[in-house]
């Protein structure tokens, strides 16, 4: 087994709308939400080897090896394989942890897609999504590399094909703790389910904004300024908002009166992941 670096792509996604229909006994809250890609991410440096030992650098302060979502996405695949996988990943971390912009889970998805390839483990599409899925539910839609409707906990996947238009994408400066969302008495959670064809029509909101403009007002704040220049929302349950814009240079007029204390990408919309771009130039 070669021990050649590869570079892998681990893009961002957007939520352009997000809706909670309820919660199931078990716990879990049902959803209806629409995924699609955007041209700036992480990347992973890979190199497979035959040492069976899986390293990351750099290491995460505070979080252990054994808690790291690309360690666990690498540690399940070397299941498949009676060999001595190993390998050693280098992650470029350009994505906010817990911005809602998916960054984890991008990052398992792309190790899953890159050591499938790499390790010639020759898993399909559909064992690399449900062994995604285990670990986080927005794992199996950066997998399969479509923009997507969504609906469940996230397991039932429809691909689309929908406007690649421009977005500013605003990282406030906090933290949303996602589970104390999901707790808050006040948060959303009974948006009667409406088939794919009305969803699109109708305005696009995300149910947990209110919720965590709320909670935290760096995000209201955010959310005020980006919506004078065009339409905009909350993606995820993180803290980033995000504007959208039919050509780059609205977008790049608006980014030009931003306030300068602002965290603030310009994307551009992908319906395809820059993940299978990837993929197709290793096979």
């Amino acid at each position: 087994m070669q021990h050649k670096i590869s570079h892998w792509s681990a893009p961002a996604k957007l939520n352009l709308f997000l809706y909670i229909n309820g919660r199931r006994p078990d716990g879990y809250h049902e959803l209806q939400t629409l995924f699609q890609f955007v041209d700036i991410g992480d990347e992973l440096a890979i190199s497979p080897n035959l040492s069976d030992r899986i390293t990351i650098t750099p290491a995460i302060p505070g979080v252990p090896l054994t808690d790291n979502i690309i360690y666990q996405a690498a540690m399940v695949l070397k299941t498949h394989s009676s060999l001595p996988l190993g390998a050693d990943i280098t992650l470029t971390k350009n994505l906010p942890m817990g911005g809602g912009l998916g960054g984890g889970s991008s990052d398992a998805a792309t190790t899953l897609v890159a050591l499938n390839q790499l390790w010639k483990l020759n898993l399909d599409e559909e064992q690399l999504a449900a062994i995604g899925l285990k670990l986080g539910a927005d794992v199996p839609v950066f997998v399969r590399g479509h923009a997507a409707f969504a609906e469940g906990i996230g397991e039932e996947i429809t691909p689309i094909e929908v406007e690649e238009q421009y977005y500013l994408i605003v990282v406030p400066d906090t933290h949303v703790n996602t589970a104390k969302l999901f707790s808050d008495p006040e948060l959303i959670r009974d948006t009667p389910k409406r088939p794919l064809n009305q969803l699109l029509r109708d305005e696009w909101k995300n149910d947990f904004e209110p919720t965590v403009k709320k909670r935290h007002p760096e995000v209201a704040k955010a959310l005020e300024w980006l919506l004078k220049c065009a339409p905009s929302r909350l993606t995820g349950s993180g803290c980033c908002v995000f504007s959208e814009f039919k050509t780059k240079s609205a977008a790049l007029a608006a980014l030009a009166n931003a306030p300068k204390n602002m965290q603030i990408y310009l994307a551009k919309g992908l319906n395809k992941s820059p993940l299978l771009h990837d993929l197709e130039r290793q096979v």
